[in-house]
């Protein structure tokens, strides 16, 4: 009998052999090289998913539930409610210690009655409106409240964002929310305890050569006060701002030490819509100040960029 030919298909003995094959695949046992070409379901899984949504998965099972949505409007109802108490508690108490505290407020005024000696002026207040002295004292408890509760809010607010920020970005904030705090303090002090009894004194020198009789109402004084410390202790926030320009890359080091002369008119201007008076004497002491934070900031500046230049 002759051999039969497996490349024949009409073979019957190829025939067999196929019907051994499909046999094989029937019962659920195929050949052992399909078996390198069908990896375990699992595996694809594993393959397939994203390495941030396995780092994400492990995070929430160790860590808790993802906040949503409604979450963090609920921690934000909670820090907004925090901010509210802490005011209302410093409100109060400046309510009831209103006569020490306005004892406090009117330290200039007679700060600078003393400094005239032997010269003299009247350095008491009084209303000319019926309504004045309640206007005075809701200014005074709300600003008052709000200036002594201000770094209270800002640690709250700071603890609700605090989550959102890498490491990088806290260690960007932290300092920059601090030093921003100081500045402002160090820049109200100036004014309080400088820039208001300079202001006073001129005022009155300038009555006194005009002849015009002193009257002055708690409300002009204590807005006085108020635009004073306030815008003082805001114009010496404006270092933080140039380092942060030259940290985002807007303005180099290089450049800020060619615009000293634009600077030192800046200033000047600040000096001159801040303080009430035009007299140049109380500019020049806000002026000066203004100036050497200048090139305090360029010093910054040049620190911030050469750490930015060895990461």
């Amino acid at each position: 009998m002759a051999d039969s030919d497996p490349s024949n298909p009409h073979d019957p003995d190829h025939d067999h052999d196929h019907g051994h094959d499909h046999e094989a695949d029937y019962t659920g046992h195929p050949p052992d090289h399909d078996a390198d070409h069908h990896p375990d379901p699992a595996e694809d899984i594993l393959e397939v998913m994203p390495a941030d949504k396995e780092e994400s998965t492990e995070e929430e099972s160790e860590g808790g539930k993802a906040m949503g949505f409604f979450d963090h409007l609920e921690e934000l109802r909670w820090t907004l409610v925090k901010c509210a108490i802490t005011f209302a508690v410093f409100a109060v108490i400046i309510g009831i210690f209103m006569r020490q505290f306005n004892e406090v407020l009117l330290w200039p005024l007679h700060h600078a009655q003393e400094q005239m000696y032997p010269k003299t002026f009247s350095s008491e207040l009084g209303t000319i409106s019926i309504m004045e002295g309640f206007t005075v004292v809701i200014q005074m408890v709300l600003l008052g409240g709000l200036a002594m509760s201000a770094p209270f809010m800002f640690f709250f607010f700071g603890q609700l964002v605090s989550p959102a920020l890498n490491k990088n970005e806290l260690k960007m904030v932290l300092p920059t929310v601090g030093i921003g705090l100081v500045l402002f303090v160090l820049g109200a002090a100036f004014s309080f305890f400088l820039l208001v009894p300079s202001t006073i004194r001129v005022s009155v020198e300038l009555n006194e050569i005009l002849g015009f009789t002193q009257r002055w109402t708690p409300g002009a004084y204590y807005s006085l006060v108020t635009w004073l410390t306030v815008g003082v202790g805001a114009a010496f926030e404006f270092p933080l701002l140039i380092v942060l320009m030259v940290y985002m890359g807007m303005v180099t080091v290089e450049t800020l030490r060619g615009w000293w002369r634009h600077a030192l008119v800046g200033a000047f201007i600040i000096a001159a819509i801040v303080t009430p008076t035009p007299d140049p004497v109380t500019q020049t002491m806000l002026a000066t100040p203004l100036y050497g934070l200048y090139w305090l900031a360029i010093f910054a500046a040049t620190h911030v960029t050469k750490r930015q230049a060895e990461d």
